[in-house]
């Protein structure tokens, strides 16, 4: 039996694998992760990309509660990120410097460039969408803590830099 043709513009009638729409995300549960390297890096993820098939990259909605970091401060050497701030505020500390940030900003890091973290300085959520590559092999340093994260599949190894 043929698919049924709706009309053009139309989403109500036929959902599809590729699109979320806004109320489903609100609707979503997200998963809390802290980072095992700072006890600070308290995250609240909903994982769109994960749900709409993508395998090469990953998009998430995070969302940081006052006070708390996004990660450990850290740099890829092959991995590429990036970050759309939707609402909060807060601070970007990329390099030695530390720059305010708020919704509609914009922030990229190309792989090897300088460690960074995010903090949320404000009194509300801040809230991102973060899209990074899914590389099967990456290394990611830890300057503060002096620590090289060696990544190969599922395999992962710490080593002091």
């Amino acid at each position: 039996m043929p698919e049924p043709d709706f009309p053009a513009g139309d989403d109500t009638l036929k959902p599809i694998r590729e699109l979320v729409k806004a109320a489903d995300i609100d609707e979503m549960d997200a998963t809390r992760s802290v980072h095992s390297l700072n006890p600070n890096a308290i995250r609240l993820k909903k994982s769109v990309g994960d749900i709409t098939g993508l395998t090469q990259l990953g998009a998430h909605i995070i969302t940081l509660m006052p006070g708390h970091e996004s990660s450990e401060y850290h740099r890829h050497l092959y991995e590429e990120e990036c970050l759309y701030l939707l609402s909060g505020q807060g601070e970007a500390q990329i390099g030695e410097e530390v720059h305010a940030i708020g919704p509609g900003d914009f922030l990229g890091f190309a792989r090897g460039g300088p460690a960074h973290v995010i903090v949320n300085t404000g009194s509300e959520p801040l809230v991102f969408l973060v899209v990074g590559q899914r590389l099967e092999q990456d290394v990611c340093d830890y300057p503060r803590k002096g620590v090289r994260l060696y990544i190969a599949g599922e395999n992962e190894a710490y080593v002091k830099l």
